[in-house]
């Protein structure tokens, strides 16, 4: 059995398929999550999704007895608290081959047979939205938004600008996946933007990304050619806005510094949207991308990051604590968990306007410290009242 510190299918550069499971259905707030496995299995999503889930944290005799006793005790426990309750099944129980399922009944009990073996974090997170099974009603009103996932930093965030956005075109939003209530799955609107395509629902017509502004701009032409009533300008306009302050910005880092060579660790979208933003506005050199969830171009270990950081020589990395710890002398934007030894407050997003000008934002401030620092320079002290 696992001990509490160590779950042999998690690697913590990039979680597992149960992980993603948890993460997916720890978004409804009326849906009580149980982890069936041990307290490992349990601790490392509950130290991600920062939401309450719950465990059957099985020990030693029950592995070997039967683990149905203590699902079923759990389940009694919480039947009286929440309308629903999710069950994510996890190695050990799979790999005894118990058959569960008998447990599930009247869509208030529901099992998500999602051990981490079978994959990568999104794999688990599409099992369980699967699991789910959303509705589209063809008559509801709105957008949904997806691509949310509670192990992002950025979720939160995300959702409040793709929101703001829509409400900004006249859109109102229907069904957020994942972070709204269990009933909204069962009346999805048909069209849907997204806000992580790595996470993409599939529920109703896709409409385009929210990552970067030219995406932005597509899809909310996409929705208004599908939506009466849609009025694309007030976003425009904002695209306008964002683009010229970018591009000044970085013209002006540019007149006193090289662009940067840039490494980047993250998700497949997150990393592409970076790239091209960086390329864009910043003329940078991408000599890396590592996507965790592409196993052709990602890192596998600890060693082959600091392989390639030492190789690449990059002046920026954007990507997680794990890497941060790596840098050596180069700047460091977190995009991607865990950000460790970070205090994340605010709701920080990736996704729409602000998402652009917070990329750019961190990535002038880190890039121009290094160089500030490196070249001697003394930083500016922040003035004091008296």
């Amino acid at each position: 059995m696992p001990d509490d510190h160590h779950t042999p299918c998690e690697n913590p550069l990039w979680p597992c398929a149960m992980t993603g499971a948890v993460a997916c259905l720890a978004g409804f707030e009326d849906l009580a999550v149980v982890v069936h496995g041990s307290s490992g299995c349990y601790f490392y999503p509950a130290s991600l999704v920062g939401v309450p889930i719950h465990g059957t944290f099985l020990v030693e005799n029950e592995v070997i007895f039967g683990t149905e006793s203590r699902l079923q005790e759990v389940i009694g426990e919480l039947e009286d608290r929440y309308a629903r309750i999710a069950v994510v099944n996890t190695c050990v129980p799979a790999v005894m081959g118990e058959d569960i399922g008998s447990l599930a009944r009247d869509r208030r009990v529901f099992i998500v047979d999602s051990p981490g073996f079978l994959g990568d974090l999104e794999v688990g997170y599409h099992q369980a939205l699967a699991e789910v099974a959303p509705e589209v009603d063809p008559d509801a009103a709105g957008v949904n938004i997806d691509g949310i996932c509670h192990t992002d930093p950025f979720s939160r965030g995300n959702a409040l600008e793709a929101r703001r956005l829509l409400n900004l075109a006249g859109a109102t939003v229907a069904t957020t996946f994942c972070l709204d209530r269990y009933a909204a799955t069962r009346r999805a609107a048909p069209l849907t933007v997204g806000t992580n395509p790595d996470l993409a629902s599939g529920v109703g017509r896709w409409c385009g990304s929210l990552l970067g502004l030219d995406a932005v701009a597509a899809t909310f032409d996409a929705l208004a050619a599908a939506v009466d009533g849609i009025e694309t300008r007030p976003v425009r306009e904002e695209i306008a806005w964002a683009d010229a302050r970018i591009r000044k910005a970085c013209s002006k880092y540019l007149r006193r510094f090289d662009p940067p060579r840039v490494a980047i660790f993250s998700g497949r979208s997150y990393a592409d949207f970076a790239a091209g933003m960086l390329k864009q506005y910043l003329d940078a050199d991408i000599v890396h991308i590592a996507a965790r969830n592409d196993a052709s171009a990602r890192a596998a270990d600890f060693s082959a990051i600091r392989e390639v950081i030492r190789d690449a020589e990059p002046d920026l990395i954007l990507g997680s604590s794990y890497e941060q710890a790596l840098a050596d002398d180069a700047a460091f934007v977190g995009l991607t968990p865990p950000l460790r030894g970070t205090v994340l407050l605010h709701s920080r997003a990736v996704a729409g306007v602000e998402g652009a000008l917070w990329l750019m934002d961190e990535v002038l401030n880190a890039c121009t410290n290094r160089n500030r620092r490196n070249r001697g320079e003394t930083m500016p002290l922040p003035l004091r009242k008296r």
